[in-house]
């Protein structure tokens, strides 16, 4: 099936407090428009402050050549303060500002994900070697919480579907399940049982070979803040925020359905699938409607979209299920 990266209106997006000039995306490196490629496969990304613009060196085996950019568009996403600055990641504390206040404190260098289960290939990889060879793009996503608000976020990562091509899954795996970093001496929300940690999700494997699923590094082109998940962090733009997983370290390929965190701690509210669907209320409040983050406190609320606005590429994963059963 052949997906496209849909594009948001500009009448959707909320015009962000401070804009970022596209040209100074990645020194030259990185395009502004949403699926646009910033190098051939063989650019690894190179260690940095967070906040500091992304850097790429090109694999001295191969001929890279020039970068590749795509015409610029008007859409607007949320400034990066907004983006930064309200929050959910219970590992630092559960208030929206928490994640910004204490992720400083999180050293992501050095880091190494493993990569366990049904797959031919497993083990331990640094970082670095485990991003060298995808080349980064650009997506500008709809976020959508489940606490029913939102945001328009310009993701820099690649493809979940190529990273799990790469370590090649059996016929076994029917799902992949995703587990975050367990450091309470840098995370001090782990010191309180909020959730059962460390903190996993799962999706899927045809979910998670949807080309819309992303594999996230960097945002507004720049190296990804800790508050936001870095290094590496998860993006399923259909589904609730509670799906896209942080500060990702062991990635495991299973038969069988993964435990995931929230749907543990209260499964009559978190199910598995997650898919924004406004016709199917939270337990607590409605789904039908949604405030975007940013926009004037007296703007009026905005309609939620049937998967987040995502239907025509992945409504086909879940034909005959019943979607107020698999919230």
């Amino acid at each position: 099936m052949t997906t496209r990266i849909p594009r948001i209106a500009p009448s959707e997006i909320t015009p962000p407090e401070v804009y970022f000039d596209r040209r100074r995306f990645l020194t030259g490196a990185l395009a502004a428009s949403a699926g646009a490629v910033l190098a051939r496969a063989g650019a690894a990304v190179l260690p940095s402050a967070a906040g500091a613009p992304l850097q790429y060196t090109n694999d001295a085996a191969e001929s890279v050549g020039a970068l590749v950019h795509a015409p610029e568009q008007d859409e607007t996403p949320n400034s990066w303060e907004q983006i930064t600055h309200y929050n959910n990641y219970y590992e630092f504390g559960t208030s929206k500002s928490d994640p910004a206040a204490y992720a400083g404190q999180l050293q992501v260098r050095p880091w190494s994900l493993a990569v366990a289960g049904e797959a031919e290939r497993t083990g331990t990889f640094a970082l670095e070697d485990f991003l060298k060879p995808y080349a980064l793009e650009e997506r500008i996503y709809r976020f959508r919480c489940v606490e029913a608000w939102s945001m328009v976020i310009p993701w820099v990562g690649f493809p979940l579907a190529q990273l799990l091509q790469q370590f090649k899954p059996t016929s076994r795996a029917k799902f992949v399940a995703f587990e975050t970093l367990y450091r309470p001496s840098q995370m001090p929300g782990q010191r309180m049982p909020i959730l059962q940690w460390p903190y996993r999700e799962g999706l899927r494997i045809d979910e998670a070979m949807n080309p819309l699923a992303f594999m996230v590094v960097g945002l507004y082109g720049r190296v990804l803040p800790n508050q936001s998940g870095a290094p590496l962090r998860l993006i399923v733009p259909w589904k609730y925020g509670f799906k896209s997983i942080k500060a990702i370290v062991r990635i495991v390929f299973s038969e069988q359905q993964p435990v995931t965190t929230w749907s543990q701690a209260a499964p009559n509210e978190y199910g598995f699938y997650a898919n924004v669907n406004p016709h199917v209320p939270h337990p607590r409040w409605s789904q039908a409607t949604e405030r975007r983050i940013g926009a004037p406190l007296f703007h009026e609320r905005q309609a939620t979209l049937m998967f987040n606005g995502y239907a025509p590429e992945v409504a086909y994963l879940y034909k005959g299920m019943d979607l107020h059963q698999y919230f």
